[in-house]
């Protein structure tokens, strides 16, 4: 029988990452009463280093009802300290004591895990939501009036399924996207960023013995070590238990390879030489790693795709603009595309699978322009952090030196200036106010019978 009430429609996601959780959530929060998730993983054991949480992405995970849980572990950023990776001389100091008067929420960071586990109990509280694991999307093979999708058991025999709205959420890798666009004649270009990153978790028994590295792990600063070509970016999670670094470097373990290997186990040794001119105390950390727990992540993304839907089929996340971590903004914008998709389905005036299709294109035109902003940036702030010696590196410590001043910084996840433009953005609230525009302004796609 045909639903009537939009709310009755049933929604599959398609994996259980940030996005995936943070839809999932979001719809049952809107009132959605059928919600299935599918994760090729077995469990939700997450694992990963630590994460940055920005005031624009607590504003929709407090809506959502998690934020509490995820705040108890979360370190409450008051300023961030940008230095040169070779002395540690700092080139700029940016206090952030006032995030919450500006914008309503605080800057926090914490672990990677303490987000995915609010984000999967908040979904656990909510029946609608049902979990399928160790299940992996194998085909999209029909893209309207219903989608279907043929799924895979690790154990088991494949099998088919139809739904009203299918939300891809799997990633750069997503087998939705390549599909997708293969079905609309064209292909999903990949775009080599030359980057590579480290992800380091450090105990605070290993640090508390030194008295700068315990400075660190109990302070509430994020700190930047900057040079030619590679940066580390490092802060306090899980209530000052674990000092997190994440590093960016050229790619040379993975440039080579044909496959789309996206992680490796590291080498020590090759990890110290990479940072062998950085200071001391960058030194120390970095020896704190234990041999044999050295993980290698390449960063990948790709170019602008052509369109992020087709029929009652939408991408979100990484699967439709992945970016460079340089701006602490992957995962929120993944989280906000989910909550962006659930205000769109629930506005629609019916529950014909054309208006559905029309909807889930109001969703791409209310996110499109702004993600593709945060990526540039991303990228453009990555290329001046990475700066060698010469004019430009010049006039960037000139830049950092006067930011005081001038109320910009060219680390740009620090820059007051790009913070205001990105944590007084509220994508709910401007979901609910354009969305009757959006889609009156577009016309109604033909849908195959």
């Amino acid at each position: 029988m045909a639903v009537t009430d939009p709310r009755d429609l049933h929604i599959v996601v398609i994996g259980a990452g940030m996005g995936g959780l943070g839809t999932a959530l979001a719809f049952a929060k809107k009132g959605f009463k059928n919600i299935d998730v599918y994760e090729r993983a077995s469990n939700l054991g997450f694992v990963g280093a630590g994460i940055q949480m920005p005031p624009n992405v607590i504003r929709v995970l407090d809506r959502l009802g998690c934020w509490e849980e995820i705040e108890r572990e979360a370190t409450d950023v008051k300023d961030t300290s940008i230095r040169q990776g070779s002395t540690n001389t700092e080139l700029a100091h940016v206090q952030m004591p006032d995030m919450r008067e500006k914008y309503g929420y605080p800057h926090c960071t914490g672990h990677r895990a303490s987000l995915a586990g609010g984000l999967e109990n908040g979904c656990k509280k909510e029946k609608v939501i049902k979990f399928h694991f160790s299940t992996e999307l194998i085909k999209v093979d029909s893209y309207e009036p219903r989608p279907k999708i043929t799924l895979q058991p690790r154990d088991g025999e494949a099998y088919q399924i139809e739904c009203d709205v299918l939300l891809a959420s799997d990633g750069i890798k997503s087998v939705t996207r390549t599909q997708m666009l293969g079905t609309l004649g064209v292909s999903s270009q990949e775009e080599d960023t030359g980057q590579a990153a480290y992800r380091i978790m450090l105990k605070r028994e290993d640090m508390e013995n030194d008295p700068e590295l315990k400075a660190l792990i109990d302070c509430d600063t994020v700190i930047r070590w900057i040079g030619e070509k590679r940066h580390i970016i490092a802060y306090p999670v899980s209530n000052h238990t674990i000092y997190n670094l994440s590093t960016a470097q050229p790619d040379s373990n993975f440039a080579a390879t044909t496959n789309a290997t996206y992680t490796t186990k590291g080498s020590k040794s090759a990890m110290l030489k990479v940072y062998e001119t950085f200071c001391p105390l960058v030194q120390r950390m970095l020896n704190l790693v234990p041999d044999g727990e050295v993980c290698e992540w390449k960063l990948r993304v790709h170019k602008a795709l052509p369109t992020w839907t087709h029929g009652c089929v939408s991408l979100l996340g990484d699967a439709c603009h992945p970016t460079l971590p340089h701006l602490s903004q992957g995962a929120a914008m993944a989280i906000e595309d989910g909550a962006v998709l659930a205000e769109c389905i629930s506005r629609i005036p019916n529950t014909q699978p054309a208006t559905i299709a029309k909807a889930l294109k109001v969703f791409e035109l209310l996110r499109r322009d702004h993600t593709s902003m945060l990526v540039d940036m991303a990228s453009y702030s990555g290329r001046v952090l990475h700066l060698g010696e010469g004019k430009a590196k010049e006039e960037r410590d000139k830049e950092f030196a006067n930011h005081a001043k001038n109320g910009s910084v060219p680390d740009k996840w620090a820059s007051p200036d790009v913070q205001k433009m990105i944590y007084s953005y509220d994508c709910v609230k401007e979901a609910q106010t354009k969305f009757d525009e959006l889609f009156k302004s577009l016309e109604t796609p033909a849908v195959a019978a």
